[in-house]
Parts: structure tokens; C-alpha cells; sequence
């Protein structure tokens, strides 16, 4: 990646003649500039250039590449120890909040993103150049040393540079030593499905440690078996497994971008069960591309190929995409991903449905078996993709990768089975099953299995922290705990305070959201009423002065809401469906009262379907975390008080700091 489209020193910079710097800014464009964009960079090449003479020492770079996909700042200038990112807007009088959002955005993905930013102190500067001259003066420095941004016209950007420099005691940088410093870029789902349909590589847009590495071989895994399928002719089904945010779901949107670019040329899509998933990743590719509309398609033909089709062709509803095929005819596409396989409903919730609302008497087959059935009627070959997540049936039907391999043992001998090797090991699948795959699966492959998580960029240890304080040994909470200072995780009996912790740690466009169980039914009293209709294209996209927004923190999305997405900061509301007394017991409110989950058989029940929601909500959060506990009341026989008190007093045990006036 070209880190700057021009960059030199100070003294450099103003001798060099304008039309020099012009030109070299038109070459690095993939695309033919536009006229709005070559009067814009005119004036910011004639300003900058009275910065470089004043500043002779300093280092400018021109449309610097911010980490996350598609972004380039108009400038950054690195002077003494200190770096500055400058947003310019050309002809505007004022100082939107679009656009302070934007320059701060840029400020923290370098902090966060950039190895060489980690540890130094970045200034956002926003210059809107026919706005008045403003009162210069020190903003607030971020315990991360990112500065609050900083509202500029034109005349003022030179004394603010040189007042923050005065006040400075920072170490002198290496201009050129700071700007090769490693991408390690961490995207959320969202912004990744972005950059993956314009034709970006998962490399790309996924730190290049453990995280990029494992997601890499298990998607070069894939492609060859599909490579093989279509070379020899055959069929497959792969099993992706992976920890809660290893990146499962970027890695299905990557194989079926991969599968449609344009020198493959496949049908490929992916499909889930999560509807509010669907309609997020839907939603923000339309309003991308959208905002997109008249600019011309950058990168290679792939990015131009992708841009041509359809989001809703590209993500599906897997329940659609079973309706669709009941009528006997073939898929067009050979390869298919499905999300969150272990969601697919088991034979009688199916059946239930589709005689009762689909109209189809005598359906008797699981969704799994059905949907590879529908796979099947391909002559030649095909290769399907299930992406597991373990642990996380969420609701009553959900069968996990049980009901995928009952449905292997029919019908489809004649299928390749690929999976990774825990999942033949004791207590994954009962004996009978994990007989069968021994029989069918000639070598495990370890690449199928995602190990690390990639959804925080500050802590990959908050899963395992998770699943240890919904187990019951505190000690081993206690030393899963992520630190402090990576991810940041406190509890508290207030909700407003817990709401102001919010409020006070999002920045820039970062997303913070209340989240709570969906049989939290005794919240209400809180102010939470999570059978309210969460509208999650709303929730999940829209800026924080829209009162739908998540950031607004005024409704609660539930497990089922948030499963497969994800928010920077966020409020966990704990309600008495899953009490603390010599364990965890989990319960479901029934008109008036509490009533006790008693699960019969194997199998999942729904006592767990509780615990693992509450597993969902607990591993949304990117970089930070508080639990609101709520302290009850001794009037109201639905929540006392000393129920709500010893799951405090559990999540303090697991090493949960009290949310006090200093966090």
C-alpha cells in the first residue's frame, strides 16, 4: 500500500512548485481526478506550503492511508514528537459534526491500527476554510494520547501547531521511520463486508499477527478443496469452527467475494439465519455504495465486478434461500457459506414450520438435511461451507453441527467432509456421530479451526474470561482477566452511571449500546424493556444524534439482535433469568413470577440457551465492557434484592472492578 500520495520535509515541501505536487498527487490516483477534488488539492498544496516555510523541520505527507479501507487523510504533518491529521473542507463556514467526527476517526485508527502510533501523541486538526478565525486554545488530551479535535480556519493551523509544540516535551520522530510503520488494521464486521465487496483482499483489513495468519490459511484451506471439487468433480461440506469474534463470519464473506470476482466468475452467496445480520450487512452496503454513486470504482477489476452486483444476491436470508428451492430445481450457485450453520433448526422445529406455515404437508427433514439436499441436485460437483459457532444456540430448535451430521449419514455418503480435529474428540459429539465422521474424514485439518480472536483489537482474552465466569471457578476468572488497560471492564448497580461511562469513553465514530437478555423481562422497572422492537438497520448504522441509534443508549438490543455484529463499548444489563445461588440457574419469567429451567435428556436444553445468551452479549464489545446489575427491590417479589446482589458479588469474585467516579 502506498502510504502517502506525496510526502516531503517542510523546507522541501514550500520550495517545490505547486504544479510539481499536483502532478504527483494525479499520478497515485487510481482513477482520473475530478475538478472538486484538483481545486482542493491546489489550495491545501498553496496553504501547506506557508506551513512547510514556517516549519522547516517538520514532515508533511499528502493523502496519508488511514488503516481501515478506503481512507486517506488530506494531510498529516509530523513536527518535533508530535503527529497532526488534518481534514480539510473546502468552502464551508462551520464545523460539522460529520466532519469532527471524521478527522478523530482518522486520529484513532492510527492510534489504534498503526504500530507506529501506538505510543505517540496525535493531534486531529479540521480546517474549514472560510470559517472566522476561532479562540485559540488547548483542548483535553485522551489517556491514549489522542487530543480532542481541533477546530480550525486556515490562519490559525500554523500558531496551534506551534502552541502544541511549545507545550510539548515529546522525543523528535523519524518522519519516514513513523510512516513504514506496520498496518494492523482491525475492522468491525461491517466495515470489513464493505471493503471485502469492493474487492479488497481479508489481508488486508485484518492485523497481520496471529488473527490475519489463521484466517488466511483457513480461507487458502477452502479454496483448494473448492478448487478440486470443481477441477475432479465432487461434492464437500467444510466445518469452520472458532472462539466467539475469531473472525468466522469475515471469513465466509471473504470465500464467497472470493468465489465472485471476476476471473472465477462463480455464483457464490452467503447465507444466514441471523436476520438482523442479514439486514445490517444489506442495509450498509446499499448506503456504501450509495455514497459511492458518481466516484469511479478504484482497484483492480475484481473491485469494479463486485460493485456490479447486488448486496441482497450477495447476502441472503438462509431461510429465503431454503423457501426458494422447495420447488424442485438447481441452485445457481456451486459454492455456498453458511453463517452460524449451528442455528439451523432441527427436524421437528422444521417440520412444525414448514407444514404449518409454508403449506408443505408430510415436510419431515431437519434444515440441515434439506439444504444440502437442495445442494445435492448439482450433477457435477459443489462445496458447502458451515461456519460453527460453538456455544452459542440461542434459541429452542437450534440443533449446533449435530443435526448437520445426521444429516451426512443419510442420503449424502457421497459427500467429502472436512472439519478440524477437536471437534472428533470427546464430549464435541456423542459417540455415535463422532464413530461416523472417524469412518468419513480422512485427515482433521487444524486450519478449519479459528483460535484467535480477532473482534477486539485490545484484548483476544475476552472470550475465555467469558466462558469462565459463566462456568463456576472464580479463580480461573480471575486469571483470564483481561487488563485494564486493554479492555477496560467494570460493573455497577447504576445504569446512569454506567450510561455516562459510555458516553464518556465512545470517540469519533465508534459505536457504544445497551445489551440485555431477551427474557430480561424485570428490567422493566430500569427503564429496559427488551421486548420492545429494536429496528437494528437503525441501531446498528445511524449516527448518535439519531435517538434509533445504538450511541443514543435509550433501547436495549437482545442476543438475538446483536449475534454475528458487534459495537466498540458496551452496557451488559443482568436480569434474574440467569441467578447466582450454588451455580448458575437459569429461568424464564412466566406472567407474574420466575420459574425455574429444568432440562430432561441430552442434548442442548434451554437452560443452556440462557447461559449462551448471555455468552453472546457478554463477547460484543470491542474495546470496552461495563455489566449493569440492577440492586432490586424488596417490594417487588420478582427481584430481590439479594438475588440480584450475589451475581454482584460473583462478577466482583471473577475480578470485576466496581465502576467508581475515577473509571
Amino acid at each position: 500500500m502506498q502510504r502517502a500520495y506525496y510526502h516531503a520535509s517542510g523546507c522541501e515541501f514550500a520550495a517545490a512548485h505547486p504544479d510539481q505536487i499536483l502532478g504527483a498527487l494525479t499520478r497515485s490516483l487510481p482513477f482520473p481526478v475530478e475538478p472538486s477534488q484538483r481545486l482542493a488539492w491546489q489550495y491545501e498544496i498553496v496553504h501547506l506550503q506557508e506551513v512547510g516555510a514556517a516549519l522547516p523541520d517538520a514532515h508533511m505527507f499528502l493523502e496519508f492511508a488511514i488503516p481501515r479501507m478506503g481512507r486517506r487523510a488530506d494531510a498529516v504533518i509530523i513536527a518535533g514528537g508530535l503527529v497532526f491529521v488534518i481534514e480539510y473542507k473546502i468552502g464551508e463556514r462551520l464545523f460539522p459534526r460529520y466532519a469532527i467526527e471524521q478527522v478523530h476517526g482518522y486520529a484513532l485508527d492510527l492510534k489504534n491500527f498503526h504500530a507506529s502510533s501506538h505510543d505517540k501523541a496525535i493531534i486531529p486538526l479540521l480546517v474549514s476554510t472560510e470559517a472566522p478565525p476561532q479562540q485559540l486554545g488547548l483542548g483535553l488530551w485522551a489517556p491514549d494520547r489522542v487530543h480532542s479535535p481541533i477546530s480550525l480556519n486556515p490562519g490559525d493551523m500554523l500558531p496551534t501547531i506551534r502552541q502544541m509544540l511549545a507545550t510539548g516535551d515529546t522525543a523528535r520522530l523519524d518522519p519516514l521511520d513513523w510512516a513504514a510503520g506496520a498496518y494492523r488494521p482491525t475492522p468491525n464486521i461491517i466495515e470489513a463486508a464493505e471493503a471485502l465487496y469492493r474487492g479488497h483482499e481479508v489481508a488486508e483489513i485484518s492485523r497481520s499477527e496471529a488473527g490475519s495468519e489463521n484466517l488466511t490459511r483457513t480461507a487458502a484451506a477452502i479454496e483448494a478443496i473448492v478448487d478440486r471439487m470443481k477441477e475432479q468433480g465432487g461434492k464437500a461440506i467444510c466445518f469452520v469452527t472458532g472462539v466467539p469474534g475469531a473472525g468466522k463470519t469475515l471469513a465466509g464473506l471473504n470465500i464467497a467475494c472470493g468465489r465472485m470476482a471476476k476471473d472465477i466468475g462463480e455464483d457464490a452467496t452467503f447465507l444466514s439465519g441471523n436476520g438482523p445480520l442479514v439486514d445490517v450487512l444489506r442495509e450498509a452496503l446499499k448506503r456504501d455504495l450509495r455514497a459511492r454513486e458518481g466516484r469511479p470504482t478504484a482497484g483492480n477489476s475484481d473491485a469494479r465486478h463486485l460493485a456490479e452486483r447486488s448486496p441482497d444476491k450477495f447476502v441472503q436470508n438462509v431461510h429465503h434461500f431454503r423457501d426458494q428451492y422447495l420447488i424442485d430445481h438447481l441452485p445457481s450457485e456451486h459454492v455456498v457459506v453458511f453463517d452460524e450453520a449451528q442455528r439451523a433448526w432441527d427436524r421437528k422445529q422444521t417440520a412444525n414450520f414448514m407444514q404449518k406455515k409454508r403449506g408443505q404437508p408430510g415436510f419431515d427433514m431437519s434444515e440441515p438435511a434439506f439444504l444440502l439436499s437442495v445442494m445435492d441436485r448439482h450433477e457435477r460437483w459443489c462445496v458447502v461451507v458451515c461456519l460453527i459457532g460453538e456455544g452459542q444456540e440461542i434459541n429452542r430448535g437450534e440443533a449446533g453441527i449435530a443435526e448437520w451430521i445426521r444429516a451426512l449419514q443419510g442420503d449424502l455418503r457421497h459427500w467429502d467432509v472436512h472439519l478440524p480435529p477437536h471437534l472428533l474428540a470427546d464430549g464435541a459429539l456423542d459417540a455415535g456421530l463422532r464413530w461416523h465422521l472417524q469412518q468419513r474424514v480422512a485427515a482433521p485439518d487444524p486450519t478449519l479451526h479459528l483460535s484467535v480472536c480477532v473482534r477486539s483489537f485490545r484484548a483476544e482474552s475476552v472470550s475465555a474470561f467469558v466462558a469462565a465466569l459463566l462456568g463456576n471457578d472464580a479463580e480461573i476468572a480471575r486469571r483470564a482477566m483481561p487488563s485494564s488497560h486493554s479492555f477496560p471492564l467494570f460493573r455497577t448497580r447504576d445504569l446512569a452511571a454506567a450510561r455516562a461511562w459510555l458516553r464518556s469513553r465512545r470517540r469519533a465514530t465508534e459505536r457504544s449500546g445497551l445489551l440485555a437478555s431477551s427474557n430480561a423481562l424485570r428490567l422493566k422497572p430500569e427503564g429496559l424493556y427488551v421486548k420492545a422492537d429494536v429496528d437494528v438497520c437503525n441501531w446498528f448504522l445511524n449516527g448518535v444524534d439519531d435517538v434509533r441509534s445504538s450511541s443514543a443508549l435509550e433501547d436495549a438490543a437482545t442476543e438475538f439482535d446483536v449475534q454475528g455484529l458487534e459495537l466498540d463499548w458496551t452496557c451488559v444489563a443482568w436480569d434474574l433469568n440467569l441467578r447466582r445461588t450454588h451455580g448458575w440457574e437459569a429461568r424464564e419469567f412466566r406472567g407474574t413470577r420466575w420459574t425455574a429451567i429444568h432440562d430432561v435428556g441430552g442434548g442442548l436444553g434451554r437452560a443452556d440457551y440462557v447461559r449462551n445468551a448471555y455468552r453472546v452479549l457478554l463477547t460484543r464489545a470491542r474495546q470496552g465492557m461495563v455489566i449493569f446489575v440492577p440492586r432490586g427491590d424488596d417490594a417487588d417479589a420478582t427481584r430481590p434484592p439479594t438475588d440480584y446482589d450475589a451475581i454482584n458479588n460473583w462478577l466482583g469474585e471473577c475480578g470485576i472492578p466496581d465502576l467508581g467516579p475515577g473509571a
